[in-house]
């Protein structure tokens, strides 16, 4: 199917380009989130009417593209996980973990679908470059550190958790007092 191209679109063409497009393409996606229209004689002269209001509109979307871009690009994110010893993490860091902490970090509104893990999520200790498909050919990069969690809670020399073991101590300290206090309370059978 033939359709005239409403958006600049990566691997169509640029706006105003006819492209060749499957059927279902055209009908699911193009049309309905008006990228594109039918190509026929009447749809191609009533675009060029419309050409210097579509271009507008595109320098407009690219132009909010790149202030978000300046936001972004070049950030330098770390994120804090469980991981094992040899560096495997318990569980993942996905787009959305990354999505958060840079919205948290920058400001900014990053969506999940803008970061782009084309090895799939990441599951291994490490630094990571990440990009950011923030649409209309713009796009970002920041770096990421994963790091475990044992540098920011506090190991101890021998690698025992502190934190857990003062936890533990605490709960054992509460639970002595509530069994006095429950011991007291009883009356003594006799």
């Amino acid at each position: 199917m033939n359709v005239i191209l409403l958006e600049k679109m990566a691997n169509l063409g640029d706006i105003g380009d006819t492209a060749t497009v499957k059927s279902g393409f055209a009908r699911n996606f193009l049309f309905p989130k008006g990228k594109a229209i039918p190509a026929s004689k009447q749809n191609l002269a009533d675009f060029e009417g419309r050409r210097a209001e579509l271009m507008a509109a595109h320098d407009k979307h690219v132009a909010a593209a790149q202030k978000r871009q300046a936001v972004v690009d070049g950030a330098a994110l770390s994120l804090q996980v469980n991981a094992s010893d040899e560096g495997k993490l318990f569980g993942s860091v996905g787009t959305q973990n990354i999505a958060d902490a840079l919205n948290g970090k920058c400001g900014s509104d990053i969506v999940k679908a803008e970061v782009l893990l084309p090895h799939g999520v990441i599951r291994e200790l490490g630094n990571y470059e990440i990009v950011l498909d923030l649409g209309y050919e713009v796009t970002a990069t920041i770096n990421l550190a994963v790091q475990g969690l044992d540098a920011a809670a506090g190991v101890s020399d021998d690698g025992s958790m502190i934190e857990e073991i003062e936890e533990a101590e605490a709960a054992e300290d509460a639970a002595a007092e509530v069994a006095e206090q429950t011991d007291a309370e009883e009356p003594k059978a006799d």
